[in-house]
């Protein structure tokens, strides 16, 4: 059997400007970048651990260097699945293998999965969290996109979402609370979400504390993103969610998300494909899934000061997947 070499590093990227959700600000992303060798074929992959979920940097990057004899002794994409939980780690391995199997095999992912090819897709570009001028100023000057993401969940989110309706009233808009609303003024909240017209509200209560949504109006269609992980606990979110975030961070890798997006169909759970911020290593696996979404937020890329060489081409906010050559090509490098 042939040894298959694993390498991995942590590297930073900075951000344009800075990005504030309500659980703090960052100025620079921090990315994990996994290198799978085999036969002198090298297969990428790329994670962005959250300290949400109790991530590190460097407990992941030790987690993903823990399986360097388990990879060399012939550990595959099916045994990844058990020998780690869903999360970061997994995510940058799952990812790395099935561009490791493509290159092997001279295919793309895209023929491997047996997945349509996705075309031209439009991705939400997101609005940080800010005062309410300093956003609808935002996204005024961002109303050329497709889709703008607003970031709330701080004390005046009426107040935002009626200055961002005003300041661009024919554009598309979705938000993320990031779980920052209160029981006692969510109603009133997707009443003014609502009123703005937007399409849908990404996480508004805390994970593990968002019960009372299978008791209230859904005005605007709500997502679950901090509440849904991988496949265990989807049927859980009937009746409290209308759709799900699916974040290959979250899934651990391509090979549950797919499994994540066929299984929320099955359950009428409509599909937004998410991301962190990072680069288009990650962007290009979670592409994959927009066949199956009703929204797509991989603005990644976006959100730097530069890309990778060989990422996706973004125009106006819309996806050329065509052109990026740094994964699932089935290219040998």
């Amino acid at each position: 059997m042939t040894k298959t070499t694993l390498r991995a590093e942590i590297e930073s990227f900075a951000i344009a400007g800075r990005f504030t959700i309500s659980r703090g600000s960052k100025t620079e992303a921090q990315v994990i970048r996994v290198e799978l060798e085999r036969d002198g074929v090298i297969g990428t992959g790329e994670c962005v651990p959250y300290a949400r979920y109790g991530e590190t940097l460097d407990a992941t990057l030790a987690a993903i260097l823990s399986l360097r004899d388990a990879f060399a002794a012939g550990l595959d994409r099916t045994g990844l699945q058990s020998a780690l939980p869903p999360g970061a780690a997994r995510n940058a391995l799952d990812c790395a293998l099935w561009d490791l199997e493509a290159a092997l095999a001279g295919r793309s992912v895209v023929s491997l999965a047996g997945i349509t090819a996705p075309g031209p897709i439009e991705t939400a570009y997101t609005i940080s969290l800010d005062t309410a001028e300093a956003m609808a100023d935002a996204a005024r000057r961002h109303s050329h996109m497709p889709l703008l993401k607003l970031k709330l969940g701080a004390p005046g989110d009426a107040d935002r979402l009626a200055a961002i309706r005003a300041a661009v009233p024919e554009t598309r808009l979705i938000v993320d609370a990031n779980e920052g609303w209160l029981p006692d003024e969510l109603q009133d909240l997707l009443h003014a979400a609502q009123r703005a017209g937007i399409e849908l509200v990404e996480q508004p209560l805390p994970a593990g504390n968002d019960a009372l949504l299978a008791e209230i109006d859904h005005v605007v269609p709500i997502c679950a993103d901090e509440s849904v992980h991988a496949l265990t606990g989807l049927e859980q979110l009937v009746g409290r969610y209308d759709a799900i975030n699916v974040k290959l961070d979250k899934t651990g890798g391509l090979t549950e998300a797919l499994a994540v997006a066929q299984r929320a169909r099955d359950l009428n759970l409509a599909i937004m494909v998410g991301c962190m911020v990072s680069t288009s290593l990650s962007m290009m696996p979670a592409s994959l899934l927009a066949a199956f979404a009703r929204w797509v937020d991989l603005d990644g890329p976006l959100l730097l000061a530069a890309d990778r060489p060989g990422g996706l081409t973004y125009t106006n906010g819309v996806i050329d997947p065509t052109g990026g050559t740094l994964w699932g090509t089935g290219k040998r490098a």
